[in-house]
């Protein structure tokens, strides 16, 4: 048996998992009975990451192979969070997992939308963006066009970063990045 987390957020870019110490292969997937949204987890946060919750949509992310330290470890990263099996059958990937293989999510019951006291911080997007984009630029556009709340207050810290997971956006990562989010945000 094999467990997997499915990441749809910070954790699409190998810089920032390597910062919980993760660091395997990230295989691109995507779950099919989930949505994903701009939200507010609880009142510690000062920003508004990423959720999903179950429901009619499909998210794309990345697998990544996990011991049970690790599964512990991401239970703690993920905090606010609960965490839920995936189905074999909701899920699309060129690798091959077996039935004995347990693909974990993290997901959020009705998340709050943000608000401007916990914005989406641009230097959130800009960490999962160049994530996207280490699979393709397609895979970037699919995530866009898959995450809903784009609308919502979004305070670009790029020159004070709030997100304490800040990793592996370069300066060049900008323009792409500004181009996709003016696009959702049209």
């Amino acid at each position: 048996m094999t467990h997997y987390i499915f990441g749809y957020g910070s954790l699409m870019n190998s810089a920032s998992r390597q910062l919980t110490g993760q660091t395997s292969l990230a295989i691109p997937a995507t779950a099919h009975g989930f949505k994903r949204y701009w939200g507010k987890v609880d009142d510690s946060y000062i920003l508004s990451p990423l959720v999903v919750d179950k429901g009619e949509g499909l998210v794309n992310g990345v697998l990544l192979e996990v011991n049970e330290q690790g599964l512990q470890e991401f239970d703690q990263r993920e905090r606010g969070y609960h965490r839920v099996n995936i189905e074999l059958t909701k899920l699309d990937c060129q690798h091959a997992l077996s039935e004995q293989d347990h693909i974990w999510v993290y997901i959020k019951d009705c998340p709050e939308p943000p608000c401007s006291l916990s914005p989406i911080m641009q230097t959130y997007v800009d960490t999962v963006l160049a994530g996207c984009l280490e699979i393709s630029e397609q895979f970037a556009k699919q995530f866009v066009e898959h995450t809903i709340g784009w609308h919502f207050p979004l305070e670009n810290d790029r020159h004070q970063p709030k997100y304490g997971n800040l990793a592996g956006v370069k300066p060049e990562h900008h323009n792409q990045i500004d181009a996709l989010v003016a696009e959702a945000r049209a």
